[in-house]
């Protein structure tokens, strides 16, 4: 099996100068960093002791975050290799002043490429998070008998229907990791199933809350704006859930005069777009990144810049998290939470049932199975204007205890 997945991969590699140059035009590439992909790399390997993490996207690299915190004041650690596949993550990246850590794209999984990196950073210990799983790396992390391990490890109905078709091969690979550690209790019934060792549960990773988050700052600018304002946010949003909000904001409009809808579209460089249908609804809009002066008659605000997010958790009572009207799984309702926020969603949200079902016992998060009724709980939430401080505290509570658990777990393999 490992042969025809590396037929399958070196055949992609053959068009993947057109992949690359299609996704330059979309802006979903750097410019210059794309090439790390094919291990050319723009940082260097510093002598000593290496901690590999590796996450898919924002979300993932955003997780370990509060690890990496506490494992830059870890003298015996020289340096601290964060790799992931998006754009959007390494400019997440790029807003926290670490000392130690350096960001790279994770190469295209040939064999070669695989070799090449490992023999380059040479790691002593790789982190794989969520539920990240390349045949020909983790191969090759085997074969030069690299420990690895499977962090806050996730894997769904769905996911684990297809390893289960590839049989002897997901086990194998499976089995390579010298430790996997399930965030939920469905992810555990799984690894068991695909043969995985030392399954141990320290909790979901993405409870805690890393330093950064409680400097935030409004700008003063848009604070003003806001002022004397009724407002609600609409997060994560993916194609459709924006013209849903937008739809939303104009019936709520004539019973708020004063109503302000923000929203962060999970993909930015779909923001021009949006203004454009936007317009064509009537709707003035606002851009974050503008140097303009907010204008008073901003109907919808447009977030298109990475890693402020949590900012409007911040002022925001009332979110609506995207990637959930339609069935693609939904986004991870924490980091509102902690914020004391009240959570919408849509009804699929398979990708994090356990959060959600904490949540919605709470009181915190709310299910809308359509337009209407995410109409109706908008303006029933922004009646209330209330936040959950004793769900925030529960949070926090919760993920220091985890992060506490996972910090004492890895000391082992250093």
């Amino acid at each position: 099996m490992i042969i025809i997945y590396r037929l399958l991969i070196n055949f992609i590699l053959i068009f993947s100068p057109l992949i690359i140059l299609f996704r330059l035009l979309k802006k979903k590439e750097h410019p210059l960093r794309f090439r790390e992909k094919f291990t050319l790399f723009s940082h260097k390997r510093k002598g000593g002791k290496l901690i590999w993490f590796h996450g898919a996207s924002v979300g993932e690299i955003l997780s370990v975050v509060p690890l990496i915190e506490k494992f830059e004041k870890n003298k015996n650690i020289n340096q601290i290799l964060v790799t992931s596949s998006t754009l959007s993550s390494s400019k997440i990246f790029d807003r926290y002043n670490f000392k130690k850590t350096i960001h790279q794209f994770f190469p295209i999984d040939t064999n070669f490429f695989s070799k090449r990196f490992l023999s380059y950073w040479k790691p002593n210990l790789a982190i794989f998070i969520d539920s990240e799983i390349w045949p020909n790396m983790l191969t090759n992390l085997k074969k030069k008998s690299i420990t690895h391990i499977l962090l806050n490890a996730r894997i769904t109905k769905k996911s684990f229907k297809r390893w289960k078709k590839l049989g002897l091969f997901s086990k194998k690979l499976f089995n390579n990791f010298t430790a996997t550690y399930p965030q939920n209790l469905e992810t555990i019934k799984y690894l068991k199933q695909l043969n995985a060792k030392k399954i141990k549960k320290l909790g979901n990773l993405k409870f805690s809350q890393n330093s950064y988050d409680s400097r935030i700052t409004i700008n003063k600018k848009l604070k003003k704006f806001l002022k004397d304002k009724k407002y609600w946010c609409a997060t994560s949003t993916h194609e459709g859930e924006e013209l849903i909000c937008a739809n939303t904001h104009l019936k709520l409009q004539k019973k708020y005069k004063n109503l302000i809808t923000i929203i962060i579209p999970r993909h930015v460089q779909r923001t021009a777009q949006l203004e454009n249908d936007f317009q064509k609804m009537n709707l003035k809009t606002h851009i974050h990144s503008s140097k303009n002066i907010i204008d008073r008659r901003t109907q919808i605000y447009i977030v298109d810049t990475y890693g402020e997010t949590k900012l409007f958790f911040k002022i925001c009572k009332v979110i609506f998290l995207g990637k959930s009207l339609s069935s693609m799984g939904g986004q991870n309702p924490l980091e509102p939470a902690r914020y004391g926020c009240k959570v919408m969603h849509g009804p699929y949200v398979s990708n994090f049932k356990e959060i959600y079902k904490l949540l919605d016992k709470n009181n915190i998060s709310f299910k809308v199975n359509n337009a209407n009724q995410l109409l109706n709980k908008i303006d029933n939430l922004l009646k209330k204007n209330i936040r959950s401080k004793d769900m925030k505290n529960k949070i926090n509570i919760l993920g220091d205890l985890i992060l506490k658990k996972t910090l004492e777990e890895l000391k082992s393999f250093l």
